[in-house]
């Protein structure tokens, strides 16, 4: 049986004109489940989270939420749902405590508990005029809110943008814990670590296309290994390269005599052999990360070659 599905985004569409928009962009996230939404600004995160909430309505395709359909019932959504917008509308004239209340109000559920729980871990302190605050401020004042009443569906656009560097961390082992509590949780951002130390599945969206869509186990059970091989001479890095080995040559360095190689691991055996029979002077293996896979679509315009376990959706 399969399991619940919590967000479901089946082939939105939203054309703007001159390349803009999501096209054809299908998002499941089951329950309990973090879905982190990987691009660069412009990308079409933004997008699609809006109309996931239902402020915008699809030119083509369905989107809901807990079975209901998002646009038009925005204000059912956040009854059940804590969302974080990418940049958050807090109206002047109010202190944080006054934001706090008139959220609180909105959605008709008071949760003082969980409140003063997440001003501590923030470390916000809401007696402050909102004009006053820094970017950081506000953005914290944006989390607090978006988690104070404790909902069971997350919804995060860029959240840590504006955080600094504790304060990052101190985000991500909060994301982590409510995981651990069976929290579903979409989370949008451009910030490998932040996608890395959280999510259990990851799309990749590049100019509003899905280019990709993986289990993070799977990255790291890639079965291609990258290495850095320095060779003793130029004459020796010359033979290598053109013995043809059985591996992706990804990058010669002549000056430092290094050469760097993609490898699948079932052709070990013959690329050790070969390298018995070559002048090799140091020999590193290069861990293949989140920002290697993902930059492989922006300076290849294609899918890292043998990579196991992950969907290509390139169109």
């Amino acid at each position: 049986m399969d399991e619940e599905v919590v967000i479901n985004v089946d082939h939105l569409t939203k054309d703007y004109g001159f390349g803009r928009g999501v096209f054809d962009v299908s998002i499941k996230v089951h329950k309990g489940e973090c879905y982190g939404y990987l691009g660069p600004n412009g990308a079409g995160k933004s997008t699609t989270i809006r109309h996931i909430m239902g402020f915008s309505k699809p030119q083509k395709g369905r989107i809901e939420i807990l079975g209901q359909e998002s646009f038009g019932h925005t204000e059912k959504i956040l009854q059940h749902v804590g969302y974080l917008p990418g940049e958050p509308a807090i109206p002047a004239g109010l202190d944080g405590i006054g934001f706090i209340r008139m959220m609180q109000d909105m959605r008709g559920e008071r949760n003082e508990e969980r409140l003063n729980y997440l001003l501590n871990l923030f470390r916000l302190n809401p007696n402050v005029d909102v004009k006053s605050m820094s970017l950081g401020e506000k953005r914290k004042l944006a989390v607090v809110t978006a988690f104070m009443n404790d909902p069971d569906v997350l919804i995060l656009d860029e959240p840590t943008s504006g955080l600094d560097p504790i304060m990052q961390q101190v985000f991500i082992h909060f994301i982590c814990e409510e995981k651990k509590r069976g929290k579903t949780i979409l989370l949008s951002s451009h910030i490998f670590s932040e996608v890395d130390a959280t999510c259990d599945t990851i799309s990749i969206i590049k100019d509003g296309i899905h280019v990709s869509t993986f289990k993070a186990e799977d990255l790291k059970k890639s079965d291609v290994a990258t290495y850095h091989i320095y060779f003793q001479n130029e004459e020796s890095l010359k033979k290598f390269v053109d013995s043809k080995p059985v591996c992706e040559i990804k990058e010669v360095n002549e000056l430092r005599h290094r050469v760097t190689v993609a490898i699948k691991r079932d052709s070990y055996r013959a690329f050790f052999g070969l390298l018995r029979e070559m002048k090799v002077a140091e020999f590193e293996e290069k861990p293949f990360t989140l920002q290697d896979y993902f930059m492989s679509f922006y300076k290849e315009e294609k899918k890292f070659a043998g990579l196991s376990g992950v969907e290509g959706n390139a169109k």
